[in-house]
């Protein structure tokens, strides 16, 4: 059995990443699990600018219970850098959601993945157009065609103003609209399984290297760009030697050999594993940090998967920074309430270089 899951981008046709395939994916718009009870526009907003936060990835990850046999988990992220502090996930949020094998959406038997997509299954309300998270603005003028937020309906108004007001419009629900200062790149993530009997190319480590890398990561250091890996190619990943006060070197040596087995990885997944620090944690945290339990069933939360820095390469967002994103959810993975179809779990960010470093 593998020691660990390890999740791999894909370009994929968008009609198989709805909801009617339970796809694990980065970007585009949220394939809703449950559709009566999503997520209310107050919970995805960003507590510092009151914006709506942009959906980043799901994970589809059943449990082996009678509550669970479909179960995904949601994270969603404020693109403002205004709102993204130093080993902070305050502008992060995520979200489970999960189903019986019989319910009122989905079909008890597994979906077809051959031949011509079916389409998606709707949400039993409206969707915002931009972001496809509950939309309860309709547009003034037509009425066809809902947002979430003013914000999202004056940042799709260029567009929708050439068909707005057509006598013929009960079309633009289907204008395939890309807004990048909005909705990600959308990737399928393939998850593997992880062969830890791999190994991967040794490096030169004499020195006399050592030296030479040290001085290149001080420079680099003056600059300010080390804040994360997000623009050193998988290639250069081990070039950085850290012995400084903000980078455990130890923890980023570790992080360094275990990417370079797979250096393409966007996400880890281990269900009550333990993350893959890029750092070390008191450090980084603070010796009292801890991870709160479910506020539903008091159970512990346990970590479940975590999101790689290769991930940025694929959002084309220079603002988004993280060294490590871990999330953590009930590890029960409780029955949700009568009147719920998405409970939020917890997040935890870090970065490469601790506070006491940022300049």
């Amino acid at each position: 059995m593998s020691d660990i899951d390890l999740g791999f981008a894909e370009e994929r046709e968008c009609a198989w990443l709805t909801n009617r395939y339970f796809p694990s994916k980065a970007g585009g718009k949220p394939a809703w699990l449950e559709l009566e009870k999503l997520p209310n526009n107050n919970e995805l907003k960003c507590e510092k600018c009151q914006q709506p936060k942009a959906f980043l990835c799901q994970v589809y990850a059943p449990f082996e219970d009678e509550y669970n046999f479909h179960r995904t988990i949601y994270v969603f992220v404020c693109r403002s850098p205004n709102c993204q502090e130093m080993n902070s996930a305050n502008y992060l949020s995520v979200y489970r959601s999960q189903l019986p094998r019989k319910n009122t959406f989905y079909s008890i038997e597994p979906p077809i993945e051959e031949g011509k997509p079916l389409p998606e299954i709707n949400a039993a309300k409206k969707l915002c157009f931009v972001c496809g998270c509950l939309g309860p603005l309709a547009c003034g003028r037509c009425r066809n065609i809902n947002y979430c937020s003013a914000n999202h309906q004056r940042a799709h108004w260029q567009d929708h103003k050439k068909i707005c007001t057509s006598k013929n419009n009960s079309g633009c629900e289907n204008v395939n609209v890309l807004l990048p200062n909005i909705i990600f790149p959308e990737w399928e993530i393939v998850v593997e399984a992880n062969n830890p009997e791999e190994e991967c190319d040794t490096k030169n480590d004499d020195e006399s290297v050592e030296q030479s890398r040290w001085k290149e990561y001080q420079e680099l250091l003056a600059a300010g760009n080390t804040g994360s890996l997000k623009d050193v190619p998988d290639s250069e990943l081990d070039k950085y030697v850290t012995e400084s006060e903000g980078v455990d070197d130890k923890c980023f040596r570790n992080f360094k050999k275990e990417v370079s087995r797979a250096p393409e990885q966007i996400l880890r997944y281990k269900r009550g594993g333990h993350p893959l620090w890029i750092a070390n944690v008191e450090q980084t945290f603070g010796q009292n940090y801890r991870i709160p339990d479910c506020e539903l069933c008091g159970s512990m939360r346990q970590f479940e998967f975590q999101i790689m820095p290769q991930m940025l390469n694929l959002l084309k967002d220079d603002h988004l920074d993280w060294g490590v994103l871990a999330v953590y959810t009930c590890s029960k993975s409780c029955n949700l309430p009568a009147d719920k179809g998405y409970v939020a779990e917890y997040i935890i960010k870090q970065d490469i270089i601790s506070n006491e470093n940022e300049t």
